[in-house]
C-alpha cells in the first residue's frame, strides 16, 4: 500500500473530512495550503505552504509522496461561475498534474463529476479536461464522479429524491437519472479511501454514481 499522500484542497468540504479518515488509516499526509489557511487544515497531516496555481510553488513538497488527491475547485458550481472554474479548476488541475508526473507519483485521485449532463457544460468540460491531462501523462488514476452530494449544508436536494426515483422506472431516463443521482458525502468519502487503497495497476479507474453509493 502506498503510505504517502500529497493533497490540494485539504481546507475544503471534502478535505477537511478525508485527512482525518485517511490518517487514523495509517497514511503520512502532507496538505498544500496558502499561507493565511495553513491554521484551517485538520490535524492529522504535514501542512506546507503554496498556491495551488502554481505548480512551482509545490512540487518540491510532492517528492516521495506515492499518492495525489486533487480536491481544489470553485466552491457551489453554477453555470455563473464559468470564468472560475477556467481560472480555479483548470490552473490547478494543470498544476498538479505537472507536479505529479515530476514527482514521479504513482496514483493521482481526482475529483471530477458526473457526465454527460444537459446543464453545467462549461464545469463538466474543465474536470473532462483534468482527466484528459492525466490520460495523457500516463499517470495512474482514480477519477470519482459525483454529480451532487449530500451532506452538513448541503441537504435541499433530497427533496428532489422523489424525481429520481420515478425517472428511474423510466426506461428512457434511467441511465441519466442514475448516473446525475445525489450520493453521500459518508459514500464520498469512502469512495477516496478505497480509491487510495486500491490503485489501479495502470490506466484510469473511474467511480460512477452507482460505485460511489457502494461505498457505504
Amino acid at each position: 500500500m502506498n503510505n504517502n499522500i500529497f493533497i490540494t484542497g485539504g481546507t475544503g468540504y471534502i478535505g477537511s473530512r478525508i485527512i482525518p479518515i485517511l490518517a487514523k488509516n495509517g497514511f503520512n499526509i502532507t496538505a498544500l495550503a496558502r499561507k493565511e489557511s495553513l491554521d484551517k487544515l485538520p490535524a492529522g497531516c504535514k501542512a506546507v505552504e503554496g498556491n495551488a496555481l502554481d505548480e512551482n510553488s509545490f512540487r518540491e513538497y510532492v517528492k516521495g509522496c506515492d499518492t495525489f488527491i486533487q480536491l481544489v475547485g470553485v466552491s457551489h458550481p453554477s453555470p455563473a461561475k464559468k470564468e472560475e472554474f477556467k481560472k480555479i479548476d483548470l490552473a490547478s488541475i494543470k498544476a498538479s498534474v505537472s507536479a505529479a508526473k515530476y514527482a514521479g507519483v504513482k496514483h493521482f485521485v481526482y475529483l471530477s463529476v458526473a457526465q454527460p449532463a444537459p446543464m453545467m457544460k462549461e464545469y463538466i468540460e474543465v474536470r473532462k479536461s483534468g482527466e484528459e491531462m492525466l490520460a495523457e501523462n500516463k499517470i495512474s488514476s482514480s477519477v470519482i464522479r459525483p454529480w451532487y452530494i449530500i451532506g452538513p449544508g448541503h441537504y435541499w436536494p433530497i427533496i428532489l429524491k422523489p424525481v429520481y426515483k420515478i425517472l428511474e422506472w423510466i426506461p428512457a431516463a434511467r441511465a441519466q437519472a442514475i448516473n446525475l443521482g445525489l450520493v453521500k458525502l459518508e459514500e464520498m468519502l469512502n469512495t477516496i479511501l478505497y480509491a487510495v487503497k486500491n490503485p489501479p495497476e495502470e490506466g484510469m479507474k473511474i467511480y460512477g454514481t452507482e460505485e460511489i453509493r457502494r461505498k457505504k
